[in-house]
């Protein structure tokens, strides 16, 4: 099991490197994480919704993805709410105190999908959520050291050093667990290192002196990793220099698959930036409105920053899902699944309706991409330079983004040579394979599970 000090230490990606390193080595490996908490999801190939991480560790493991991988996601709708889906469908929606009353009826399904997993696999990396030392919550959680009791897993503790304190992070983590938890953690990777390596000594030796622990790696910080970020920390704000094709992608409030973007801002020439006010969009040649778990209210945002009024018909628009939704005519919701508002006024920039349902659809759209939304949406996906789709992952597919890119430039007047294309994922998993088998004791970590790789 990998788990962290806290949230966006690299959890995540360890776990892919590991799945791509254990695939390598001829095991069937699978990733698993019992609740996830994030707006980036993805839909497995039965229709089911799963944390976009789980998913991307699947394809690392070179397995099918499945419910089983991540049986809970919470979805926050605002600061008090989530969305609960349960083994792939949405439940509806909880308080935090109301989810945790539900704890013991959900210990069962995170069980019985890990269980099914350990069956059928040769080995499961478990991942943890944010920090398992969260003491107010140690008696109620379902995630960390009770799954990894649970499974009697060998815990690997990672820190980030970017963020300093990385020492006291590890140790402090450590100190706060229980005798039985504690007994578990059998090491500690140190990421996001920068700099010489030797200025780390005598750290890591003095940290095995205080807890008996080991340090097993030290991973050097690897810029754009080039796999999907779990949640808005990793999300870019800046403009990107020298640029020919500037996008300027809205930041909602509860932006949901921000991923989708990636595969632009990893071509040649083609800058993708995030802004949440007016004054930080200048004069992009594409506006995106992207998905979002709460689109009514996002709107209300957007109004209220004056977006609406610089969203014209003269610069080329993208509405993804929830965008999409924003830029019809009406947004009707007579079961009240969003809003207690049963009509709201769209933007007007396509001739669309969108009525909301009590269903949520989720599937996968042939030629790759898949759709997660509530509501379905009559009219044109497209009038001039305004154009809206429901379909994620819809820039993976080489000739469709380029296809897109070369449109922009041909509105713009520019000339854009976007030369070879950028590493496929699977040349990503790689790579990020064999950077953390360079910086890591990977056979150490493996003999812990029982492994040899």
């Amino acid at each position: 099991m990998v788990q962290g000090t806290a949230s966006h230490v690299g959890k995540s990606t360890l776990v892919a490197a590991l799945c791509r390193i254990a695939a390598n080595a001829g095991y069937r490996v699978a990733p698993f994480k019992a609740q996830n908490m994030s707006l980036n999801a993805a839909v497995t190939p039965d229709g089911g919704e799963i944390g976009r991480a789980q998913y991307t560790q699947a394809e690392a493991a070179r397995v099918v993805p499945t419910v089983q991988m991540n049986p809970i996601l919470l979805k926050p709708t605002d600061d008090q709410r989530s969305q609960v889906i349960v083994l792939g469908r949405a439940i509806g929606a909880e308080r935090a105190a109301d989810y945790f009353e539900r704890r013991d009826t959900l210990w069962p399904v995170v069980t019985e999908s890990l269980d099914s997993l350990i069956a059928s696999h040769d080995l499961v990396i478990i991942e943890g959520a944010g920090s398992p030392a969260e003491i107010n919550l140690a008696s109620r959680e379902i995630v960390n050291m009770r799954v990894a009791l649970r499974a009697n897993a060998p815990v690997i503790l990672v820190g980030d050093i970017e963020r300093g304190g990385v020492f006291a992070s590890l140790f402090g983590t450590v100190a706060l667990l229980n005798d039985a938890e504690r007994h578990l953690v059998r090491g500690f990777v140190i990421n996001k290192f920068r700099g010489d390596p030797t200025l780390i000594e005598p750290g890591p030796s003095m940290l095995a002196e205080r807890t008996g622990i080991p340090t097993l790696g030290v991973i050097p910080y690897m810029a754009d990793i080039g796999l999907p970020e779990e949640d808005t920390l990793g999300v870019p704000m800046d403009r990107v220099d020298a640029a020919i094709i500037d996008i300027a992608v809205v930041r909602f409030p509860r932006m949901a698959n921000f991923d989708d973007f990636d595969p632009l801002r990893r071509e040649r020439g083609v800058g993708v930036r995030f802004v949440d006010r007016v004054e930080q969009l200048g004069t992009p040649d594409l506006i995106v409105l992207p998905g979002t778990k709460t689109t009514v209210a996002d709107l209300e945002w957007l109004r209220a920053r004056g977006f609406d009024r610089v969203l014209t018909r003269d610069t080329p628009i993208l509405g993804i899902c929830g965008g999409y939704q924003m830029l019809g005519r009406e947004i009707r919701d007579p079961l009240h699944v969003e809003s207690p508002r049963e009509c709201v006024e769209g933007l007007g920039l396509l001739p669309v309706v969108t009525t909301f349902e009590a269903v949520k659809t989720t599937k996968r759209v042939a030629g790759g991409g898949y759709e997660i939304h509530n509501g379905v949406s009559e009219g044109p996906l497209a009038e001039g330079r305004t154009v809206g789709t429901y379909v994620h992952g819809l820039f993976e597919e080489p000739g469709v983004r380029r296809r897109f890119l070369e449109q922009l430039a041909q509105w713009k007047g520019a000339e854009l040579q976007l030369g070879p294309l950028p590493p496929t994922r699977d040349d990503v998993f790689d790579a990020l394979a064999e950077h953390v088998s360079k910086h890591c004791d990977v056979a150490a970590i493996f003999r812990l599970a029982g492994m040899e790789c």
